[in-house]
């Protein structure tokens, strides 16, 4: 890592010192084979070994590598897993009965009856299909402050083309930002308010949408505001130098197949109708819309910016306008009429980030206007509604209390209209859209699971050069026959394939220690690149990266740390010995905290050059994206960025890639269960995919319930991956085991 992230550590005086696809599996589960490691040709160097098999065939399991599984995707994960690929609206929406896309009807029918309270019209779409309409679809309502969802959408198309940067002061753009009146330029203030700012309602601009005055040091209070917004707009206007309808109706709203009878942009209402011989627009207000473009607008959002096979805005811009915005978070309101709108606003958009709508995936975000226009979307539902109207009748002070008999019956009806509901938290629903490759997963039988090593848990992974798998283990002896005492790290070397795998205990004394739970050093991620063994350890304040060029005999351990986030690192592992990489770099994945302990709000990514990973100065952090969509590198750790966002349930996993699809596969635990020990017995956990490292991301399996323990981490062991690409196994942790479970991939029809 940097100096910046890193201190210095001799770590007790250690430096520099020598630290240490498958034929079936019986429904009864494997025999122990005798005399050493089956698929190994025996016990090298009479180390301890233990291995089970089943040489018999698995057709009395029902296992089977294409037929006659049962459907666990349905039965066991959220009624969000038989999305099919992704469906886009021609002129009409096709549609669907509610009970055909996993929707109870009678809470979409509670909701649609709140909704009427205040009159108006309606939409319901999911996994691309119409499932529930009210009032006159065709008719335009002045959608006022929803305005500035739709408006910012520019901003959207601004990064794409390279016109702005979120970060740029937004009197480089507008040089006359702010004035008049005068008295704003005595303050001071406005040459530091960027784009961002007006975006989410931090540059100190009064309410109004005229010329007011600027209220405070931008940056450091949220203010709901009009006028900043149209300082955006016009900011935008200049860096096009055309009409912003023109450029959203050729850009957007045509692809999207809006009409003008559709939508419409009134003249600017506070300020003169010309910038510089242009036409003028407003963001704060000024659309009217039917529910139709207001569904077509949040779908385009729920595909994050894609529509068809056409890219219309970046990823990042709109993963960014659907959670909390970090550096709003704890800021102050100058008033409270919003509800601590600093920590669920970003890019004019609302969300549900921080929870406050119980009942409502965290991951939900929305437009919002005077007389409660909506366009809400919840990427973990697969989900858009738009409703417009008169408003609703305010009961309470609360400011999102008015919205929450209208959202949380519908996704309340997510829940109840899925095969086998499951009693988890809310925010156990998939956080990404699904995945356009992998369908979903099938998993084996549970009585077919691989069950070694009892008592002992952690089991990251990597393909060494020797062609065995290199692992580690927490809290446990390890393989029989079992070391001596409780290690809280232990190594252990991996021969065979699903279902003949035997695992043997390495005893370097340089890299066993002992202490349980978060009191002892413990192996988060293995890597082998070169023919060196990389072992990155937690519980250190924060990870501390070791060594070994003897296939773990011995080990060097780094004299420095990461000590700012990186709390529980892993390695993206890829073929044998690091075979088929995409480039000269090694990646590590972290939840983005320095405890192993605490869940976070999302995950972050470094890397470093495959010959440079022992030198701190090497490692650089993903900080974004640019506006073309490729990765953004820092030296800086406090310049990091999301690469996957998943609000309190970014937790331990691992990260392989996947030739045969081309694809990286992130399996990522969830932090909450039901049991006293937690997901070691009972819990879930989603399989994420992506093109590259830094995504986008989508779903792949989710289950907020597994059948049986996930365990607090795992992996898909690129070894374990069949030749056609169809079958992965999981190493996965539950039951306190060294446990492994095959599955087979459903892919969609073009894979």
């Amino acid at each position: 890592m940097p100096a910046a992230s890193v201190t210095m550590q001799r770590d007790g005086g250690q430096r520099g010192a020598q630290l240490a696809d498958p034929a079936g599996l019986a429904a009864a589960g494997y025999r122990r084979a005798r005399g050493g490691d089956v698929a190994g040709g025996g016990d090298p160097g009479g180390r301890r070994t233990e291995v089970r098999s089943d040489l018999a065939g698995l057709a009395a399991a029902g296992y089977s590598a294409a037929r006659g599984w049962l459907t666990l995707f349905f039965s066991l994960g959220t009624s969000f897993a038989a999305v099919p690929s992704a469906e886009f609206p021609g002129a009409a929406w096709s549609k669907a009965e509610p009970a055909e896309v996993g929707l109870a009807e009678a809470r979409l029918l509670q909701a649609r009856d709140y909704a009427l309270t205040g009159g108006g019209s309606g939409r319901i779409v999911r996994h691309g299909r119409l499932v529930l309409a009210w009032g006159d679809q065709a008719r335009l309502y002045d959608l006022k402050s929803s305005s500035k969802s739709i408006g910012v959408t520019a901003l959207g198309l601004a990064l794409l083309d390279g016109k702005v940067r979120l970060d740029d002061p937004a009197i480089r753009h507008h040089p006359d930002l702010g004035l008049p009146p005068e008295g704003n330029r005595e303050t001071g203030w406005l040459p530091r308010i960027t784009l961002r700012h007006l975006a989410n309602q931090v540059a100190g601009f009064e309410k109004p949408g005229g010329y007011g005055k600027v209220l405070f040091e931008p940056g450091t209070k949220w203010l709901y505001s009009d006028a900043g917004p149209n300082w955006l707009a016009e900011c935008l206007t200049l860096a096009y130098g055309r009409d912003l309808n023109e450029v959203l109706t050729e850009r957007v709203f045509i692809p999207l197949g809006i009409r003008p009878a559709d939508l419409r942009w009134r003249e600017n209402a506070y300020r003169p109708q010309e910038i510089n011989g242009v036409k003028r627009r407003e963001f704060g207000s000024g659309f009217s819309a039917n529910v139709d473009a207001m569904a077509r607008l949040g779908y385009l959002y729920l595909r994050e910016g894609r529509w068809g096979g056409r890219q219309i805005l970046p990823t990042d811009f709109v993963r960014l306008a659907r959670a909390p915005a970090r550096e709003l978070a704890g800021l102050a309101e100058l008033d409270d009429k919003h509800g601590n709108a600093s920590e669920h606003y970003s890019l004019l958009w609302w969300n549900n980030g921080d929870g406050t709508i119980s009942e409502l995936p965290r991951d939900a975000f929305w437009s919002w206007g005077l007389y409660d226009s909506l366009i809400v979307v919840i990427p973990s539902l697969d989900l858009v509604v738009a409703r417009a109207g008169q408003g609703w009748k305010r009961t309470s002070d609360e400011h999102f209390d008015v919205l929450k008999p209208f959202l949380e019956p519908i996704a309340l009806a997510a829940g109840e209209g899925s095969r086998r509901p499951t009693q988890v938290a809310r925010s156990a629903v998939p956080p990404v859209p699904p995945s356009p490759v992998i369908r979903g997963m099938t998993w084996a039988p549970a009585a077919s699971i691989l069950r070694l090593a009892p008592g002992s848990d952690n089991w990251p992974a990597t393909w060494g050069d020797d062609d065995a798998l290199y692992t580690a283990y927490g809290d446990g002896n390890g393989f029989k026959p079992f070391v001596p005492a409780k290690l809280s790290l232990g190594l252990a070397r991996i021969t065979g394939v699903p279902p003949q795998v035997g695992g043997v205990n390495l005893t370097p004394s340089e890299a066993e220690f002992r202490g349980d739970g978060r009191s002892g050093r413990k192996a988060s991620g293995m890597l082998m690149v070169d023919g060196v063994l990389y072992l990155l350890a937690r519980n250190l304040d924060n990870a501390q990266l070791a060594w070994s060029r003897d296939r773990g005999r011995t080990w060097e351990w780094a004299p420095w740390k990461f000590t700012t986030s990186f709390g529980c690192p892993t390695f993206l592992n890829f073929g044998r010995n690091y075979a088929g990489a995409r480039d000269r770099f090694v990646y590590v994945y972290s939840p983005d905290g320095d405890s192993a302990y605490v869940p976070a709000d999302r995950m972050v990514l470094a890397r470093a050059p495959q010959d440079r990973l022992t030198a701190p100065e090497a490692w650089e952090y993903f900080a974004g994206r640019d506006a073309a969509g490729g990765p953004r590198w820092s030296r800086a750790v406090a310049d990091r960025a999301a690469v996957f966002t998943h609000p309190g349930n970014c937790y331990r996993g691992g990260v392989t890639y996947h030739p045969g699809l081309r694809r990286y596969l992130w399996c990522q635990v969830l932090p909450h269960s039901t049991h006293p020990q937690g997901p070691r017995f009972q819990g879930g956990f989603g399989i994420y995919d992506a093109p590259d490292p830094w995504g986008p991301w989508t779903t792949a399996y989710f289950t907020g319930n597994w059948d049986v323990g996930p365990g607090e981490s795992g992996n898909l062991p690129t070894k374990w991956m069949s030749g056609d690409g169809r079958t992965v196994h999981l190493l996965f942790s539950g039951d306190d085991h060294f446990s492994v479970r095959a599955a087979n991939l459903e892919l969609h029809g073009n894979n």
